[in-house]
């Protein structure tokens, strides 16, 4: 494979990294079992493996490559952006944690659900921001 990696690309990997966390915190906080949950679990797990040893190879390349100064730049513009949005989110979680509106285990789920919304987020608000 000898394309260049893109900025693009690794903002728009990290959903596969919450999507990954989001199933990972399912393992752990359900409170039921089927069957098939020890099929699903194994195949999350042989999938993390798979794709973290391909993303290691993805992001030593992308590190041995000039980078785009604005695109670097509209990076960090989305993730201040992103930063008040996240901000925002756990604010309403822990109240509503605070007033027992939700438990420990609706909260993870949140917390969980917050961070997968924001890296699609933060992939979208890049795509707008960096277009030409």
């Amino acid at each position: 494979m000898k394309s260049k990696v893109s900025l693009k690309e690794m903002v728009g990997v990290k959903i596969i990294y919450a999507l990954l966390l989001v199933c990972y915190y399912w393992m752990w906080a359900r409170q039921d079992w089927h069957h098939y949950y020890d099929t699903i679990q194994n195949m999350i797990a042989i999938f993390s493996i798979l794709f973290f040893a391909a993303q290691a190879v993805r992001v030593r390349k992308y590190a041995k490559e000039e980078k785009d100064e604005r695109a670097v730049q509209i990076l960090h513009r989305v993730d201040a952006i992103g930063l008040k949005i996240v901000a925002a989110a756990v604010i309403i979680i822990a109240f509503a944690s605070a007033v027992a509106i939700m438990d420990g285990r609706m909260a993870g789920y949140a917390l969980v659900g917050t961070i997968f919304a924001l890296t699609a987020i933060r992939f979208i608000l890049f795509c707008v921001m960096s277009k030409d």
